[in-house]
């Protein structure tokens, strides 16, 4: 993706967020400049890789197939390990009409997927196999709003706004705006966007940066070249 569309993403999507009611944090307007300043204080955010974050899967098509995500809060996988501390996240997410989340699945991490507003979000779901991985003919158990529901394979739910389902590992699932675009929570357990997404196809979970502008504003798969 060329850094002037990834500008062009995150002012947009902090626009659509606005028009919720929903504010993003004080660290999300930072410039690269005084992100570097001031990377010490900033250590938690860097760490736990909470920020910007837009993909096209590596399909080079963002329309068709990709995501915006802003990671609002995240813990540290070694306090997942102790079992104690900051065991959770918070993201926001937009899925814009028609575009395609594709399917994955999760070793570790079970969420909840909010509609906070907009059109429909369309959720289709399939269940595992023995050993994990992505079964066509099975189905297998969610909540919905808090009610236990078992789907069919490639039962698509859909969301209006203010519903959301539970999925828990193992839960394969796929995601797109049907009608317009929706914002969507994200509220889980501790994220990482790493190593615990598992696709079914063999694509990338970020985008390969072209650098024809300069950055707004940091990407979270900036920080390592940025912040160290």
């Amino acid at each position: 993706m060329k850094r002037s569309r990834i500008n062009e993403i995150m002012a947009q999507a902090d626009e659509f967020i606005c028009s919720h009611g929903f504010a993003l944090p004080p660290f999300a307007y930072w410039s690269p400049e005084e992100f570097k300043a001031r990377k010490s204080d900033a250590r938690h955010v860097i760490d736990a890789r909470c920020g910007w974050d837009i993909t096209d899967y590596g399909d080079g098509d963002y329309d068709r197939m990709g995501l915006f995500l802003f990671t609002l809060r995240n813990g540290l996988q070694s306090d997942l390990a102790k079992g104690g501390g900051m065991c959770y996240a918070e993201k926001l997410l937009i899925s814009r009409r028609d575009q395609l989340s594709p399917m994955h699945t999760h070793v570790l991490k079970a969420e909840d997927i909010i509609n906070r507003g907009g059109a429909t979000l369309i959720v289709e779901l399939f269940g595992s196999d023995d050993a994990g991985g992505f079964a066509e003919d099975r189905g297998g158990v969610v909540w919905l709003d808090g009610i236990r529901h078992r789907y069919q394979p490639g039962e698509k739910l859909r969301l209006a706004p203010g519903k959301s389902v539970t999925l828990r590992p193992g839960d394969w699932h796929a995601f797109w705006g049907e009608g317009g675009d929706v914002l969507i929570g994200e509220v889980s357990t501790i994220n990482d966007d790493e190593t615990d997404n598992i696709f079914r196809e063999p694509i990338g979970r970020f985008a390969e940066v072209e650098e024809d502008v300069a950055s707004t504003h940091l990407l979270v798969s900036d920080y390592s070249k940025w912040l160290g």
